[in-house]
């Protein structure tokens, strides 16, 4: 269950930056104990892991060592040594508005938007969005400060809920983002990737320029359905609506199926493009989750330093 409380007064993004500082972030502090860069690397003086060359990347970070103990070639990343601009590429589609218990998927990604936003602000970073719903409906231009993530969380909350949109597409978002981010920038891609394929090749092309994070937005019931009986069922974006009897326990198991087959071509898609994904539940705790991430991150680093370690003194 989440530990984030909702209520009406959530419209105002001030209430729900107080609510995010005192809630989330002050915990946050303690639980990363101050380093919050371990949710994020980039090229800088700390060697943090090393990675499979990519078409695109910059041949003077290759280590010819282990690249010579691979038989395959690997550039080395390093932990930022300056100002970050991070952007939020954001799909407000409209099955990000699909929720059953606690919350929408919407209102998680408000929540992670205003938490990253503001651990990144108040080290002097600077954070903007992309917004796409169909289409790209905004740009955030990227600036620092407290004014900053309000004026983030506002531009979010003023997002009319969408219908009737084409299917999402979210290869039209990647595209822009390649056209719109010129400084090599920290991306955090937050969707619930119910979309057309063909968007893990612009991923692709994305994460060669910059350092992508993807935050896949999901409801537990999206991925197995509770036994509630008969029930009329429609499209979001399409308003098909179609009969279902959650009696049928054929029917119930299928989808399931169905959803783990979708599990695993994302895990499949994240790793070709070679991103880094954090699943986030209408029902997870965004802490712990938070936490969890950049732990896992963490440790993939120290692995790193010591593969580094040993091919040099090799």
């Amino acid at each position: 269950m989440s530990a984030l409380v909702r209520s009406p007064e959530m419209r105002n993004p001030e209430a729900i930056l107080q609510r995010l500082d005192w809630t989330v972030i002050r915990r946050l502090d303690g639980l990363l104990q101050g380093d919050y860069r371990t949710l994020f690397r980039g090229f800088g003086l700390d060697l943090a892991e090393l990675r499979e060359y990519q078409v695109g990347d910059d041949v003077r970070y290759i280590d010819w060592n282990v690249t010579a103990r691979m038989q395959a070639p690997y550039i080395r990343q390093y932990n930022e040594d300056r100002e970050v601009s991070a952007w939020f590429l954001l799909d407000l589609s409209p099955s990000v508005d699909f929720g059953t218990v606690n919350t929408l998927k919407r209102n998680q990604l408000v929540d992670f938007v205003g938490v990253l936003a503001r651990l990144l602000t108040r080290h002097g970073n600077r954070v903007g969005a992309i917004l796409y719903g169909g289409a790209v409906q905004g740009v955030v231009p990227d600036r620092n400060g407290k004014a900053q993530v309000l004026h983030l969380i506002d531009t979010l909350l003023e997002q009319p809920r969408l219908n009737r949109t084409p299917p999402t597409d979210l290869a039209i978002l990647l595209n822009a983002s390649l056209r719109i981010l010129r400084r090599r920038s920290l991306v955090f891609l937050i969707s619930d990737f119910i979309s057309r394929p063909g968007w893990d090749r612009p991923l692709g092309m994305l994460t060669q320029r910059h350092e992508v994070v993807a935050i896949r937005l999901f409801d537990p019931r999206e991925i197995e359905l509770p036994d509630i009986g008969p029930v009329f069922m429609e499209d979001a974006e399409t308003g098909e609506q179609i009969y279902l009897d959650t009696h049928d326990r054929g029917f119930r198991k299928r989808f399931i199926e169905a959803a783990k087959r979708r599990e695993w071509e994302l895990r499949s898609a994240f790793s070709r493009a070679g991103v880094d994904a954090l699943s986030l539940s209408t029902e997870d705790d965004l802490i712990k989750e938070i936490v969890r991430f950049a732990t896992l991150r963490k440790q993939r680093s120290i692995v790193a330093r010591s593969v580094a370690k040993s091919s040099v003194r090799r």
